[in-house]
C-alpha cells in the first residue's frame, strides 16, 4: 500500500514539474555572450547562416553586400568574404559531399561550390527570387523555395533538379519531417501554412494564420508534434499541432522575427526579433509556453543560426549607426 502511494504521488507531482517553468538567478538568462565576430566591410541586410561542424565555420549570406561570409567560431575570427553573388538569401553546407550551396535572390539562381576551395561547381538557373535552403536528408535531395510559389528538389552533387512542388504564392522558410514525408511551408502573401507531401509531390493541406499576417520564421518540434509560427502583424508566436493544423498556442514575441528555432533537448524556443532581441520560451507541456528571458541584442539583428550539436545560438547583427557588421554567438545555459 504503502508503494501505491508513494507512485500514486508521483504520477499527481510529474505534470506539476513538467508545467514549472527553470527558474535562473537574478542577473543570469538562458543564453550566455560569449563572442563578437565582426565582418569587415560587409554592409545592408544580413540573411540565412549554415554551419560546418567539423570544420567550426559559420557561412553568412550577406544579402546586401553581395557576399557570403566564412567565419571560423572556434577561434571567433572572419575568415574570408566570398564575392560575386547576387542578394545570397539561403546558405546551406552538406559535409557529404563537402558542397556549399548559395540561394541568390535577384540572381535567380542557386550556386554550387567546393566546401574547400570554394571554387564554382554549378550554376542552377532560372529560380527566380530564390530563398531558403534546406536538406531533406530521407530523400538525399536538396531543396530550395523559390519564385511566386514552388519548391524544387536538387541532386546534392549534380545540382539537376528532381522534381517540383508548386505553391501558392512565393514560400518563406519551410521546415521538413524527418521521419516522415511532410513540408510545412510558411506562404505569407496567402497567410498561409502549406502542407505538402514530399513523397507525392503533392499540397496535402493550407491552415490558415490566424488573426496574424506576415508570417516569415518556423520551426518544427517533430517528436512533439508542434509547429511553431512568428508573425510580424502582430508581432506572436503561434503553436500548431501538426495532426490537425490548430493553433493551440498564441504568445506575444519581438517585433521583426526573421529566425527562430526549438531547442528540443532543453524545450525551448528562441525567437530572434529585428528590433534588437531574442525571446526566450520554455515549453511547459506541448500547448503551453512561458516565457523565461529576454536577451538584447542590436538594432535590426532578426536572422541567425542555433547550431544544437555546439550549444550555442548565432545572430546575425548589419552594420547600423557606425558599428560594424558582426556575429553575436551566445551559449545556452
Amino acid at each position: 500500500m504503502e508503494s501505491a502511494g508513494l507512485s500514486l504521488k508521483l504520477l499527481v507531482l510529474l505534470p506539476l514539474a513538467m508545467a514549472t517553468p527553470v527558474a535562473y538567478p537574478a542577473g543570469e538568462t538562458p543564453l550566455e555572450p560569449v563572442a563578437t565576430i565582426e565582418m569587415p566591410g560587409v554592409k545592408g541586410r544580413i540573411d540565412h547562416l549554415s554551419a560546418d561542424l567539423k570544420r567550426h565555420r559559420l557561412f553568412v549570406a550577406a544579402l546586401g553586400n553581395d557576399t557570403v561570409e566564412v567565419l571560423d567560431v572556434e577561434r571567433h575570427r572572419h575568415e574570408k568574404s566570398l564575392p560575386g553573388f547576387g542578394e545570397p538569401q539561403g546558405v546551406l553546407y552538406l559535409q557529404d559531399p563537402d558542397r556549399l550551396y548559395v540561394a541568390n535572390g535577384n540572381g535567380d539562381r542557386v550556386d554550387i561550390l567546393d566546401g574547400t576551395s570554394f571554387a564554382s561547381i554549378k550554376r542552377i538557373a532560372k529560380l527566380a527570387d530564390a530563398d531558403n535552403l534546406r536538406y531533406d536528408a530521407a530523400a538525399g535531395k536538396v531543396v530550395v523555395g523559390y519564385g511566386k510559389g514552388a519548391l524544387q528538389m536538387l541532386d546534392p552533387g549534380s545540382g539537376e533538379a528532381a522534381a517540383d512542388i508548386r505553391l501558392p504564392a512565393h514560400p518563406e522558410s519551410f521546415q521538413l519531417e524527418k521521419n516522415g514525408t511532410r513540408a510545412f511551408i510558411n506562404v505569407p502573401d496567402a497567410r498561409q501554412v502549406v502542407v505538402v507531401d514530399r513523397a507525392k509531390r503533392a499540397v496535402t493541406a493550407a491552415w490558415e494564420v490566424p488573426g496574424a499576417r506576415s508570417n516569415f520564421p518556423m520551426a518544427l518540434d517533430e517528436a512533439g508534434r508542434r509547429l511553431f509560427v512568428g508573425a510580424r502583424s502582430p508581432a506572436v508566436l503561434l503553436v500548431y499541432d501538426t495532426a490537425n493544423g490548430k493553433v493551440v498556442a498564441k504568445v506575444p514575441i519581438g517585433g521583426d522575427t526573421d529566425d527562430l528555432f526549438f531547442d528540443a533537448a532543453r524545450r525551448r524556443v528562441y525567437v530572434i526579433c529585428g528590433e534588437g532581441r531574442v525571446d526566450i520560451f520554455q515549453q511547459d507541456d506541448a500547448d503551453h509556453y512561458s516565457p523565461i528571458g529576454t536577451v538584447k541584442t542590436a538594432a535590426r539583428a532578426r536572422t541567425g543560426l542555433f547550431v544544437p550539436e555546439e550549444g550555442r545560438l548565432y545572430v546575425a547583427a548589419p552594420a547600423v549607426d557606425g558599428a560594424p557588421a558582426r556575429i553575436l554567438a551566445y551559449r545556452v545555459r
